[in-house]
Protein backbone atom coordinates (compact mmCIF):
# COMPACT_ATOMS: atom_id res chain seq x y z
CA UNK A 1 0.00 0.00 0.00
CA UNK A 2 1.37 3.30 -0.83
CA UNK A 3 1.86 5.21 2.45
CA UNK A 4 4.00 8.55 2.88
CA UNK A 5 3.16 8.56 6.72
CA UNK A 6 6.56 9.91 7.94
CA UNK A 7 8.37 7.64 10.80
CA UNK A 8 8.99 9.23 14.45
CA UNK A 9 12.52 8.61 13.22
CA UNK A 10 12.25 10.26 9.86
CA UNK A 11 10.59 13.40 11.47
CA UNK A 12 13.13 13.58 14.09
CA UNK A 13 16.00 13.22 11.11
CA UNK A 14 14.16 16.24 9.50
CA UNK A 15 14.01 18.66 11.91
CA UNK A 16 17.34 18.16 13.04
CA UNK A 17 18.93 18.95 9.95
CA UNK A 18 16.54 21.55 9.16
CA UNK A 19 17.45 22.91 12.38
CA UNK A 20 21.45 22.95 11.27
CA UNK A 21 21.05 23.95 7.90
CA UNK A 22 19.49 27.21 9.30
CA UNK A 23 22.25 27.71 12.22
CA UNK A 24 25.18 26.75 10.32
CA UNK A 25 24.85 25.92 6.70
CA UNK A 26 22.51 29.41 5.59
CA UNK A 27 24.75 31.51 7.03
CA UNK A 28 27.38 30.63 5.39
CA UNK A 29 25.70 30.71 2.44
CA UNK A 30 24.08 34.09 2.24
CA UNK A 31 27.45 36.11 2.96
CA UNK A 32 27.90 38.52 0.23
CA UNK A 33 30.42 36.66 -2.00
CA UNK A 34 28.92 33.68 -2.26
CA UNK A 35 25.18 35.06 -3.62
CA UNK A 36 27.52 36.67 -5.96
CA UNK A 37 29.46 33.60 -7.02
CA UNK A 38 32.48 35.02 -6.54
CA UNK A 39 33.50 32.43 -4.16
CA UNK A 40 31.60 28.91 -4.33
CA UNK A 41 34.08 27.04 -2.62
CA UNK A 42 32.90 24.04 -0.03
CA UNK A 43 32.77 24.82 3.92
CA UNK A 44 35.13 21.36 5.57
CA UNK A 45 34.59 22.73 8.79
CA UNK A 46 30.51 22.15 7.86
CA UNK A 47 31.24 19.13 5.62
CA UNK A 48 33.03 17.78 9.00
CA UNK A 49 29.96 18.58 11.52
CA UNK A 50 27.46 17.37 8.65
CA UNK A 51 29.42 14.22 8.74
CA UNK A 52 29.53 14.14 12.78
CA UNK A 53 25.47 14.24 12.54
CA UNK A 54 25.85 10.63 10.16
CA UNK A 55 25.34 12.71 6.69
CA UNK A 56 27.41 11.47 4.79
CA UNK A 57 26.84 7.39 5.31
CA UNK A 58 23.57 8.71 6.13
CA UNK A 59 22.44 5.39 3.54
CA UNK A 60 25.18 3.16 4.69
CA UNK A 61 24.18 -0.17 6.54
CA UNK A 62 24.22 0.14 10.28
CA UNK A 63 26.57 -2.93 10.65
CA UNK A 64 28.77 -0.88 7.73
CA UNK A 65 28.90 2.30 10.70
CA UNK A 66 26.20 4.34 8.64
CA UNK A 67 22.79 5.74 9.62
CA UNK A 68 20.92 2.95 7.35
CA UNK A 69 18.28 5.23 6.19
CA UNK A 70 16.14 4.37 3.09
CA UNK A 71 15.60 6.38 0.16
CA UNK A 72 12.84 8.70 1.45
CA UNK A 73 14.69 9.30 4.47
CA UNK A 74 17.28 10.72 2.00
CA UNK A 75 15.46 12.82 0.09
CA UNK A 76 13.97 14.30 2.96
CA UNK A 77 17.96 15.07 4.28
CA UNK A 78 18.85 15.90 0.97
CA UNK A 79 15.88 18.77 0.37
CA UNK A 80 16.66 20.18 3.75
CA UNK A 81 20.19 20.71 3.56
CA UNK A 82 19.77 22.32 0.16
CA UNK A 83 17.58 24.85 1.64
CA UNK A 84 20.77 25.82 3.70
CA UNK A 85 22.92 25.47 0.36
CA UNK A 86 22.65 22.96 -2.87
CA UNK A 87 26.68 22.24 -2.87
CA UNK A 88 26.57 21.22 0.26
CA UNK A 89 23.78 19.13 0.10
CA UNK A 90 24.72 17.76 -3.44
CA UNK A 91 28.18 16.54 -1.96
CA UNK A 92 26.52 14.81 1.09
CA UNK A 93 24.09 13.17 -0.97
CA UNK A 94 26.72 11.61 -3.37
CA UNK A 95 28.88 10.35 -0.91
CA UNK A 96 25.69 9.03 1.13
CA UNK A 97 24.50 7.14 -2.21
CA UNK A 98 27.70 6.04 -2.95
CA UNK A 99 28.83 4.17 0.10
CA UNK A 100 25.49 2.43 0.54
CA UNK A 101 25.80 0.98 -3.15
CA UNK A 102 29.26 0.91 -3.08
CA UNK A 103 29.81 -0.86 0.31
CA UNK A 104 26.11 -2.38 0.56
CA UNK A 105 26.02 -4.16 -2.54
CA UNK A 106 29.13 -3.66 -4.70
CA UNK A 107 32.02 -4.88 -2.53
CA UNK A 108 33.12 -8.50 -1.62
CA UNK A 109 33.91 -8.62 1.99
CA UNK A 110 36.97 -8.30 1.60
CA UNK A 111 37.22 -4.92 -0.24
CA UNK A 112 34.75 -3.62 2.10
CA UNK A 113 37.53 -4.94 5.12
CA UNK A 114 40.02 -3.38 3.40
CA UNK A 115 38.21 0.29 1.94
CA UNK A 116 35.84 0.47 5.39
CA UNK A 117 38.13 1.93 7.70
CA UNK A 118 39.48 4.77 5.11
CA UNK A 119 35.30 5.86 5.02
CA UNK A 120 35.35 5.93 8.51
CA UNK A 121 37.51 9.13 8.24
CA UNK A 122 35.17 12.54 7.91
CA UNK A 123 37.22 14.08 5.14
CA UNK A 124 36.70 10.66 2.74
CA UNK A 125 34.38 11.47 0.11
CA UNK A 126 33.59 8.96 -2.58
CA UNK A 127 33.18 9.63 -6.34
CA UNK A 128 31.55 7.45 -9.43
CA UNK A 129 33.96 8.40 -12.81
CA UNK A 130 31.93 7.44 -15.16
CA UNK A 131 31.16 9.61 -18.10
CA UNK A 132 33.27 9.99 -21.19
CA UNK A 133 33.16 12.62 -24.43
CA UNK A 134 31.40 11.56 -27.74
CA UNK A 135 32.55 11.04 -30.77
CA UNK A 136 32.74 14.53 -31.15
CA UNK A 137 34.13 15.67 -28.04
CA UNK A 138 31.02 17.09 -26.27
CA UNK A 139 29.39 15.20 -23.43
CA UNK A 140 25.92 13.96 -22.99
CA UNK A 141 23.46 11.73 -24.84
CA UNK A 142 22.58 12.47 -28.35
CA UNK A 143 19.58 11.12 -29.67
CA UNK A 144 19.95 11.31 -32.97
CA UNK A 145 22.97 8.61 -32.85
CA UNK A 146 22.75 5.15 -31.61
CA UNK A 147 22.39 4.04 -28.29
CA UNK A 148 25.66 2.54 -28.00
CA UNK A 149 26.08 2.15 -23.83
CA UNK A 150 29.14 0.40 -22.86
CA UNK A 151 30.65 0.69 -26.46
CA UNK A 152 31.77 4.03 -25.32
CA UNK A 153 33.91 3.47 -22.65
CA UNK A 154 37.54 4.69 -23.72
CA UNK A 155 39.57 4.01 -20.50
CA UNK A 156 41.22 0.93 -20.35
CA UNK A 157 42.48 -1.14 -17.95
CA UNK A 158 44.83 -3.33 -18.89
CA UNK A 159 45.68 -6.39 -16.98
CA UNK A 160 49.28 -7.03 -16.29
CA UNK A 161 51.58 -10.11 -15.65
CA UNK A 162 50.82 -9.86 -12.08
CA UNK A 163 47.20 -9.91 -11.78
CA UNK A 164 46.85 -5.54 -11.31
CA UNK A 165 45.23 -3.63 -13.97
CA UNK A 166 47.17 -0.26 -15.46
CA UNK A 167 44.34 2.51 -16.24
CA UNK A 168 44.56 5.03 -18.68
CA UNK A 169 41.58 7.35 -19.86
CA UNK A 170 40.11 10.65 -18.84
CA UNK A 171 36.89 10.95 -17.07
CA UNK A 172 34.55 14.49 -17.29
CA UNK A 173 32.26 16.09 -14.92
CA UNK A 174 33.01 13.63 -12.11
CA UNK A 175 30.88 14.95 -9.24
CA UNK A 176 32.93 14.98 -5.75
CA UNK A 177 36.08 14.82 -7.73
CA UNK A 178 37.88 17.56 -5.82
CA UNK A 179 37.32 16.09 -2.49
CA UNK A 180 36.96 12.49 -2.88
CA UNK A 181 39.61 10.15 -1.88
CA UNK A 182 37.60 6.53 -3.31
CA UNK A 183 37.18 6.88 -6.31
CA UNK A 184 34.68 3.96 -8.45
CA UNK A 185 35.92 3.95 -12.38
CA UNK A 186 34.88 2.34 -15.49
CA UNK A 187 36.98 0.65 -17.71
CA UNK A 188 37.18 -1.24 -20.39
CA UNK A 189 39.03 -4.53 -19.59
CA UNK A 190 41.69 -5.99 -21.79
CA UNK A 191 41.86 -8.57 -21.70
CA UNK A 192 39.37 -10.31 -19.35
CA UNK A 193 39.46 -14.26 -19.04
CA UNK A 194 37.39 -15.39 -22.55
CA UNK A 195 35.72 -11.85 -22.37
CA UNK A 196 37.99 -9.41 -24.29
CA UNK A 197 35.91 -6.59 -24.74
CA UNK A 198 34.47 -6.55 -21.33
CA UNK A 199 33.30 -3.19 -18.87
CA UNK A 200 34.38 -3.25 -15.50
CA UNK A 201 34.28 -1.00 -12.53
CA UNK A 202 37.62 -0.54 -10.25
CA UNK A 203 37.89 0.90 -6.75
CA UNK A 204 41.07 3.63 -7.32
CA UNK A 205 42.31 5.26 -3.90
CA UNK A 206 43.57 9.31 -3.94
CA UNK A 207 46.69 8.46 -3.77
CA UNK A 208 47.12 6.00 -6.69
CA UNK A 209 50.03 7.21 -8.43
CA UNK A 210 49.01 8.40 -12.00
CA UNK A 211 45.52 9.65 -11.11
CA UNK A 212 45.26 13.41 -11.24
CA UNK A 213 42.37 16.02 -10.90
CA UNK A 214 41.50 19.33 -11.83
CA UNK A 215 38.57 20.96 -10.11
CA UNK A 216 35.42 22.61 -12.76
CA UNK A 217 34.83 25.21 -9.49
CA UNK A 218 34.88 28.41 -10.92
CA UNK A 219 32.15 31.12 -10.85
CA UNK A 220 31.01 29.95 -14.61
CA UNK A 221 29.94 26.46 -13.77
CA UNK A 222 26.72 24.81 -14.40
CA UNK A 223 25.95 22.22 -11.47
CA UNK A 224 25.70 22.14 -7.97
CA UNK A 225 28.01 20.48 -5.35
CA UNK A 226 31.94 19.96 -6.89
CA UNK A 227 32.90 18.54 -9.86
CA UNK A 228 36.09 18.21 -12.22
CA UNK A 229 38.27 16.09 -14.33
CA UNK A 230 40.26 12.83 -13.78
CA UNK A 231 42.81 11.43 -15.84
CA UNK A 232 44.66 8.36 -15.38
CA UNK A 233 48.09 7.41 -16.92
CA UNK A 234 49.36 4.32 -16.21
CA UNK A 235 47.70 4.22 -13.25
CA UNK A 236 47.82 0.80 -11.76
CA UNK A 237 45.32 -0.58 -9.42
CA UNK A 238 45.23 -3.79 -7.37
CA UNK A 239 43.73 -6.76 -8.95
CA UNK A 240 41.46 -7.22 -6.06
CA UNK A 241 40.24 -3.47 -6.92
CA UNK A 242 38.06 -5.02 -9.59
CA UNK A 243 33.88 -4.80 -8.41
CA UNK A 244 31.59 -7.63 -9.67
CA UNK A 245 29.80 -7.52 -13.15
CA UNK A 246 26.65 -5.07 -12.91
CA UNK A 247 28.40 -2.53 -10.50
CA UNK A 248 27.92 -0.02 -13.71
CA UNK A 249 24.46 -0.22 -14.36
CA UNK A 250 23.68 -0.26 -10.66
CA UNK A 251 26.03 3.09 -10.00
CA UNK A 252 24.30 4.80 -13.43
CA UNK A 253 20.70 3.98 -12.18
CA UNK A 254 19.34 4.07 -16.39
CA UNK A 255 16.38 3.03 -15.71
CA UNK A 256 15.46 5.71 -13.05
CA UNK A 257 14.22 4.01 -10.39
CA UNK A 258 16.34 4.85 -7.66
CA UNK A 259 16.42 7.86 -5.06
CA UNK A 260 15.74 11.14 -7.27
CA UNK A 261 18.41 12.67 -4.81
CA UNK A 262 19.38 15.62 -7.63
CA UNK A 263 15.82 16.41 -7.18
CA UNK A 264 15.23 17.12 -3.84
CA UNK A 265 18.29 19.43 -3.81
CA UNK A 266 16.65 21.75 -6.38
CA UNK A 267 13.20 21.49 -4.17
CA UNK A 268 15.44 22.52 -1.11
CA UNK A 269 16.28 25.70 -3.67
CA UNK A 270 13.12 26.34 -4.64
CA UNK A 271 11.86 26.02 -0.96
CA UNK A 272 14.30 28.25 0.00
CA UNK A 273 13.56 31.05 -2.67
CA UNK A 274 9.72 30.39 -1.28
CA UNK A 275 10.52 30.85 2.50
CA UNK A 276 12.36 34.12 1.67
CA UNK A 277 9.62 35.78 -0.63
CA UNK A 278 7.05 34.99 1.73
CA UNK A 279 9.02 36.84 4.46
CA UNK A 280 9.29 39.63 2.51
CA UNK A 281 5.47 39.49 1.54
CA UNK A 282 4.58 39.95 5.30
CA UNK A 283 6.78 42.77 6.02
CA UNK A 284 6.68 45.12 3.02
CA UNK A 285 4.30 47.47 3.43
CA UNK A 286 1.96 49.18 0.56
CA UNK A 287 -1.02 51.23 -0.18
CA UNK A 288 -1.31 50.71 3.53
CA UNK A 289 -1.17 46.79 4.25
CA UNK A 290 1.48 44.08 3.44
CA UNK A 291 1.75 43.20 0.08
CA UNK A 292 1.08 39.69 0.78
CA UNK A 293 -2.72 40.69 1.45
CA UNK A 294 -2.58 42.38 -2.34
CA UNK A 295 -3.77 39.57 -5.09
CA UNK A 296 -1.14 39.55 -7.13
CA UNK A 297 1.33 39.03 -5.28
CA UNK A 298 -1.27 36.10 -2.69
CA UNK A 299 -1.68 34.41 -5.94
CA UNK A 300 2.05 34.12 -7.19
CA UNK A 301 3.01 32.80 -3.81
CA UNK A 302 0.22 30.82 -3.91
CA UNK A 303 1.08 29.09 -6.92
CA UNK A 304 4.84 29.20 -5.80
CA UNK A 305 3.59 26.60 -3.44
CA UNK A 306 1.72 24.57 -5.47
CA UNK A 307 4.60 23.83 -7.89
CA UNK A 308 6.85 23.09 -4.61
CA UNK A 309 4.53 20.71 -3.15
CA UNK A 310 3.31 18.26 -6.06
CA UNK A 311 7.46 18.12 -7.39
CA UNK A 312 7.90 17.23 -3.25
CA UNK A 313 4.97 14.72 -4.01
CA UNK A 314 6.89 13.22 -7.18
CA UNK A 315 9.97 13.07 -5.20
CA UNK A 316 8.80 11.67 -2.42
CA UNK A 317 6.42 8.72 -4.65
CA UNK A 318 9.54 7.80 -7.04
CA UNK A 319 11.78 7.69 -3.25
CA UNK A 320 9.02 5.32 -2.00
CA UNK A 321 8.69 3.12 -5.01
CA UNK A 322 12.49 2.86 -4.90
CA UNK A 323 12.43 1.72 -1.34
CA UNK A 324 9.41 -0.85 -2.17
CA UNK A 325 9.73 -2.15 -5.66
CA UNK A 326 6.95 -4.46 -4.76
CA UNK A 327 4.18 -1.80 -5.25
CA UNK A 328 4.93 -1.57 -9.17
CA UNK A 329 4.56 -5.29 -9.34
CA UNK A 330 1.74 -5.74 -7.76
CA UNK A 331 0.30 -2.09 -9.86
CA UNK A 332 0.16 0.13 -6.92
CA UNK A 333 2.19 2.29 -8.64
CA UNK A 334 2.77 3.00 -12.73
CA UNK A 335 5.95 1.01 -14.27
CA UNK A 336 7.42 4.10 -15.09
CA UNK A 337 10.77 5.36 -14.21
CA UNK A 338 9.41 7.50 -11.54
CA UNK A 339 12.79 9.13 -10.36
CA UNK A 340 13.66 10.69 -13.80
CA UNK A 341 9.83 11.71 -13.55
CA UNK A 342 10.20 13.61 -10.53
CA UNK A 343 13.86 14.76 -11.79
CA UNK A 344 12.01 16.39 -15.29
CA UNK A 345 9.43 17.76 -13.41
CA UNK A 346 10.88 19.29 -10.09
CA UNK A 347 14.03 20.85 -12.68
CA UNK A 348 10.90 22.86 -14.37
CA UNK A 349 9.02 23.66 -11.38
CA UNK A 350 11.70 25.02 -9.24
CA UNK A 351 12.91 27.10 -11.99
CA UNK A 352 9.58 28.82 -12.41
CA UNK A 353 8.82 28.60 -8.73
CA UNK A 354 11.74 30.31 -8.03
CA UNK A 355 11.28 33.64 -10.83
CA UNK A 356 7.98 34.24 -8.90
CA UNK A 357 9.90 34.34 -5.64
CA UNK A 358 12.32 36.51 -7.33
CA UNK A 359 9.40 39.26 -8.51
CA UNK A 360 7.93 39.14 -5.23
CA UNK A 361 10.48 41.59 -4.47
CA UNK A 362 9.86 43.67 -7.18
CA UNK A 363 12.93 45.45 -8.45
CA UNK A 364 14.82 43.99 -5.14
CA UNK A 365 15.07 40.97 -6.62
CA UNK A 366 17.88 41.28 -9.08
CA UNK A 367 20.16 43.10 -7.02
CA UNK A 368 23.47 41.41 -6.56
CA UNK A 369 23.21 41.96 -2.86
CA UNK A 370 20.01 39.86 -2.30
CA UNK A 371 19.51 36.01 -2.08
CA UNK A 372 16.57 35.75 -4.80
CA UNK A 373 19.51 36.40 -7.52
CA UNK A 374 21.78 33.45 -6.04
CA UNK A 375 18.48 31.54 -5.96
CA UNK A 376 17.24 32.33 -9.06
CA UNK A 377 21.07 31.34 -10.83
CA UNK A 378 20.52 28.10 -8.47
CA UNK A 379 17.59 27.40 -10.02
CA UNK A 380 18.70 27.50 -13.80
CA UNK A 381 21.24 25.06 -13.09
CA UNK A 382 18.96 22.47 -11.95
CA UNK A 383 17.79 22.75 -15.71
CA UNK A 384 20.96 21.61 -16.85
CA UNK A 385 22.15 19.27 -14.37
CA UNK A 386 21.54 14.84 -15.31
CA UNK A 387 21.58 15.47 -18.62
CA UNK A 388 18.99 18.10 -18.74
CA UNK A 389 15.76 18.07 -18.98
CA UNK A 390 15.21 17.41 -22.80
CA UNK A 391 17.21 14.39 -21.81
CA UNK A 392 15.31 13.10 -18.89
CA UNK A 393 11.79 13.99 -20.74
CA UNK A 394 13.73 11.59 -23.66
CA UNK A 395 14.01 8.67 -21.52
CA UNK A 396 10.48 8.66 -20.28
CA UNK A 397 8.96 8.80 -23.62
CA UNK A 398 10.83 5.47 -24.31
CA UNK A 399 9.68 4.04 -21.33
CA UNK A 400 5.69 5.53 -22.27
CA UNK A 401 5.78 4.01 -25.77
CA UNK A 402 8.27 1.20 -24.54
CA UNK A 403 10.92 1.13 -27.31
CA UNK A 404 14.51 1.52 -27.39
CA UNK A 405 17.31 3.74 -29.47
CA UNK A 406 18.73 1.27 -31.75
CA UNK A 407 22.26 -0.39 -30.28
CA UNK A 408 25.24 0.67 -32.42
CA UNK A 409 26.14 -3.56 -32.96
CA UNK A 410 22.67 -3.77 -34.55
CA UNK A 411 23.31 -0.98 -37.16
CA UNK A 412 27.04 -2.29 -37.83
CA UNK A 413 25.30 -5.46 -38.70
CA UNK A 414 22.70 -4.41 -40.61
CA UNK A 415 25.06 -2.42 -42.74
Amino acid sequence: MYNLHLSAEQLEIRDTVRDFAARQIKPFALKPARIEALDRSLPADLLHKASQLGLRTLALSEDHGGAGADNLTGCIVAEELAAGDPDVASVLAETSRLAHLLFDRAMTGEQRERFLPQLADDGCHLAFADREADHDGALGINYHRPDTGEAEVKTKAARTGKGDWVLSGHKLCVANAPLAQLFAVTARLEPHGSDSDAVGTLLVPRDTPGLSVVPHDGPDRWFHGTCGEVSFKGCQVAGQNLLGRGTHDLLRDDAGRGAPLSAAVNLGIGRAAYEAALDYAQLRIQGGRRIVEHQAIGAKLAEVAIRLEVARNAIWQAAWASDHPDAVADRSLPDLPLATLARAFTAEAVHRAVKDAAECFGAMGVMRDMPLQKYVRDALMCLHADGGVSDGKLKLAEAIVGYRRTGAASLRAAE
